[in-house]
């Protein structure tokens, strides 16, 4: 069984640094080679990219713009009315990713709008949520990337998050019915082979609390630099 490969999430990594180039080299000098950048937008690419070729990172996913964040929206892809943006939004996404050499793309989903209920809204969200990822998946296929999807806890971490449960996802992919939409599903005995990202609050400092990284690569014989 092959190792598991970790990325750092800078959007929740090294918050001490708040300049993203910062956290670039921040993350490689915890051992980490490869970076997920949710919200690279306020930032050139092109310096995302040197910053992140000098340290020797990879990077590997970003995500889609999130929308009208003062209106509470945290990305596009299942809200009705809203389709021309979400197209405008993966345009700029592919752009990026292009600079950035990223091959992945999460397709936020959305919102459930204020003021109405999840389950009459269900059927409506969904079915635009369908339509805008075959467009995507269209677009993603001419640059070869993946899009993927990621389902979030309504319970925890937000409660109008369209997208709850990788069942719902899943069922969904199924019904988009293209091979180069995902499920950010990451189980080590399934042989997955690609990068977990580590998206997660530090209680304080990162570099001192990523002990439980290092753990893993030595219970698994591994470098740290070849992570």
């Amino acid at each position: 069984m092959a190792p598991l490969r970790f990325a750092a999430n800078l959007a929740w990594l090294f918050p001490e640094r708040p300049a993203l180039p910062e956290r670039l080299e921040a993350a490689a000098r915890a051992g980490f080679r490869a970076a997920e950048l949710p919200e690279p937008y306020a930032w050139c690419p092109a310096l995302l990219r040197g910053a992140a070729d000098r340290a020797g990172l990879a990077l590997v996913l970003i995500n889609t713009p999130p929308g009208d964040e003062d209106k509470g929206e945290k990305g596009l892809g299942a809200v009705p009315g809203r389709q021309a943006a979400f197209r405008e939004g993966l345009a700029l996404a592919v752009k990026y990713a292009k600079v950035l050499g990223c091959p992945r793309i999460h397709l936020m989903a959305g919102r459930v709008p204020v003021g109405t209920e999840r389950a009459a809204m269900a059927l409506e969200m969904e079915t635009t949520f369908v339509e805008n990822l075959r467009y995507a998946a269209d677009i993603l296929a001419q640059e070869d990337m993946t899009g993927l999807l990621e389902p979030m806890n309504s319970r925890i971490t937000d409660p109008r998050y369209f997208l709850t449960t990788p069942h719902q996802a899943a069922a969904i992919l199924e019904k988009v019915g293209r091979p180069n939409l995902r499920l950010q599903l990451l189980l080590e005995s399934l042989g997955y082979e690609g990068y977990v990202g580590c998206e997660y609050t530090p209680q304080g400092d990162t570099l001192e609390g990523l002990g439980w990284l290092h753990a893993y690569w030595e219970s698994r014989g591994r470098q740290q630099r070849r992570c």
